[in-house]
């Protein structure tokens, strides 16, 4: 397992990812019931191809995501 820490900007124009210190997640739904975070879930699976949940920070735009490792190694989108 790998820990990275993030930053989300959520009511974003467009959903994206920023490859930035630390990795920026733009999504366009608001953080209400999780509808964002449900979102940086998906963004990011898709990016590193790999599972992906958040740990810590569900309730702010700092979070840190736990990424599961796969026998394919890591992706970068």
């Amino acid at each position: 397992m790998r820990r990275i820490e993030i930053k989300v900007i959520p009511n974003s124009n467009r959903n994206e990812i920023l490859d930035a210190e630390p990795l920026t997640i733009r999504v366009k739904d608001p953080p209400i019931k999780g509808k964002a975070n449900k979102t940086v879930v998906v963004l990011l699976s898709r990016y590193f191809n790999a599972p992906v949940r958040i740990i810590s920070g569900s309730r702010s735009r700092r979070k840190i995501v736990e990424i599961e490792e796969t026998d394919e190694g890591m992706g970068t989108g």
